[in-house]
């Protein structure tokens, strides 16, 4: 559980450096991309609207973050999502010719999709009912 959310506050940390860096090109942060040049390439032909694009990812990263170690279901529904999300990426990733990329990216995103799935990760999400007798909730 604690993994999981040290994972989303990492995404977090790197959608915010690569909307920083797209945002505002030309500082010593740039130097990052050296490590996936190509990707900068590819990003950076969109100009800011990808910076934008990874600042509101950054945001939802950061709101799953939060809800996950608060333990509240719309935190674990929107890990889900943006996990879901990135399978999906993953797929055209694959289909595009990148296949080592795409098979390694699929792989594990659908084991953490797997995990948040799972019935005893789901549960812990689950609301709590009400102190009523008899109450009880849907997931």
């Amino acid at each position: 559980m604690t993994a999981f959310g040290v994972f989303l506050i990492f995404g977090t940390t790197m959608a915010l450096l690569a909307a920083t860096t797209l945002l505002f090109p030309g500082t010593p942060l740039d130097r990052g991309w050296k490590l996936n040049p190509r990707a900068y390439q590819e990003l950076a032909s969109f100009g800011k609207i990808a910076g934008f694009g990874f600042a509101l990812l950054a945001v939802a990263l950061a709101l799953a973050a939060v809800d996950w170690f608060r333990r509240r279901l719309w935190g674990w529904r929107l890990a889900v999502a943006l996990i879901a999300a990135q399978v999906l990426g993953n797929l055209v990733n694959l289909f595009r010719g990148r296949v080592p990329e795409g098979a390694v990216g699929i792989t594990i995103a659908a084991a953490l999709l797997f995990y948040l799935l799972s019935p005893p990760i789901r549960d812990l999400f689950r609301p709590k009912a009400n102190n009523v007798e008899g109450a009880s909730s849907a997931f």
